[in-house]
Parts: C-alpha cells; structure tokens; sequence
C-alpha cells in the first residue's frame, strides 16, 4: 500500500471531510485530515454532526485508488470501504472495552447508543472508484449532549476513563490500515465482508422498523446485505426485501 498515513491536525475546521474535498487533488493518498474542534461537521441523511471542542475524535481520511496509490477497485464494490471504516472503528473501540456494533450502513452503536458517525463520499471515473473521502466522528470524552440528540454516548461514558485524541487516533489508524490492506489483497473482500456481518446491529433477530418510502410501520429480521450493498430484512408473510440507503429507518 505504500506510505501507511500521514495526520495533519488542525485546531478548528468547519468540516474535516469539507476541508478534505477542497484539497483532494493535492492531497497525498491516506492524508488524515483531523480537527479538534468542527463548526460544521455533517452526518448522513444530510443531517449536522454536532461535537463538543475537544472532547471527540473528528478526522477524514483520504483514499485514492489506482495510479500507483491504492490498488484499484471497481465502483460496484464501493461499499468494501464502508465496511473497513466501521470495523476499524470497532475494533478500535472493543480493544479498549466496549463491545460494539455496526447499525448499517455504518453507524457504530454500543448497546442501543451512538457512539460513531461515519460519512463516505465517493468519486467514480467510469466504472471504477478513483477516491473515497472517509469522515468519522468518535465520541470520545463528551458526558453531556445536546437534547436533541436521541441516543448518543461516549467512550468516556462507557468506560470512566479520559482518552487522549491523538494518540487514539494514531491507534485507529494502524487498525485502519492493516484491515484496508487486507480488504484489498486478494479474497480480502470476502473475508471483510464476513466479518462485517457478524458486527450487524440486530440481525438475525425480530425488530421494528419504518418504512420511509410509505410511511408504515412493520416488523422484520435482518438477514444480511446484498450484493448491491442494500439491507436485506426478512418480513414474516411476505419474504425477503432490500432496502436501500434512506429507505428503512430503525425504531430504538
């Protein structure tokens, strides 16, 4: 993979991930762009990530494919990024005591409770992926939220202790990295994706759920994803279906 990562910390940004795209071209492959304090920090669903100043953990991470950078990787398997980013981000997380699970796409949840945010925005040429700008948002010593936010918590919460973000981030890298090299090797997808399975927030069990295309309410069992990267939820009395991003919202 060539140079392993190279972190640039800033002191306050409006978005990592912003900042990121606005320097993608000059950007080396597996810059780290982190910031102590975020203004404008974004979520999926077009939603703010909001984050006390210097309590978290907020950074992007820039992967360029091809040309000497990353190993190529066709634009239908852009979802092998996700998986790597929230299993890098677990792995970090249960190596320092919290037991956690990815909420598909890729929100990390320990319990019932957020605890990562993570954005993924990706640029194909032709059919294949030419860079992903990964954001991540870790909530590392935060105790109090904003009320608006349903069911978050931190690392700090869950384990009492103080955790310093450079270093933390330093150690999440080097799980990053060895799981992205691993996702790109040969047979590598098959494994990550696997493993991402087995990390999958409520499956394999009875839950309800809205389906955001009509508006109902219905009960289902998520089996695993498609090929497509949908969520693939079974529906007693009607079978299997695929959801796709924006489709299907969790009730917690």
């Amino acid at each position: 993979m060539g140079k392993k990562y190279d972190i640039i910390w800033h002191e306050c940004l409006d978005s990592t991930n912003d900042e990121a795209l606005r320097h993608l071209y000059s950007l080396d492959n597996m810059s780290v762009i982190a910031a102590e304090c975020q203004t404008a920090g974004r979520g999926q669903r077009g939603n703010a990530w909001e984050s006390a100043p210097g309590d978290n953990l907020t950074f992007t991470v820039v992967m360029k494919f091809g040309d000497g950078a990353l190993p190529a990787l066709q634009a239908s398997m852009q979802f092998l990024i996700s998986e790597v980013t929230a299993l890098a981000v677990s792995s970090f997380l249960e190596e320092n005591g919290i037991r956690t699970l990815v909420k598909w796409p890729n929100d990390i949840y320990s319990g019932d409770r957020k605890i990562c945010g993570i954005l993924i925005e990706n640029r194909v040429r032709g059919e294949m992926l030419s860079s992903s700008v990964c954001g991540i948002g870790l909530n590392l010593n935060q105790t109090t939220f904003p009320p608006d936010i349903p069911n978050p918590v931190s690392m700090k919460l869950e384990t009492g202790k103080n955790f310093d973000s450079k270093a933390s981030l330093r150690r999440l890298m080097d799980i990053f990295s060895e799981l992205l090299g691993t996702a790109l090797s040969p047979g590598g997808h098959e494994k990550t994706e696997s493993l991402y399975l087995s990390h999958l927030y409520r499956k394999d069990s009875l839950h309800r759920f809205i389906d955001c295309t009509s508006g109902t309410t219905f009960e289902g069992i998520i089996r695993g994803i498609s090929p497509a990267a949908c969520l693939l939820v079974e529906i007693p009395d009607y079978g299997l279906r695929a959801f796709s991003f924006k489709e299907i919202q969790y009730i917690i």
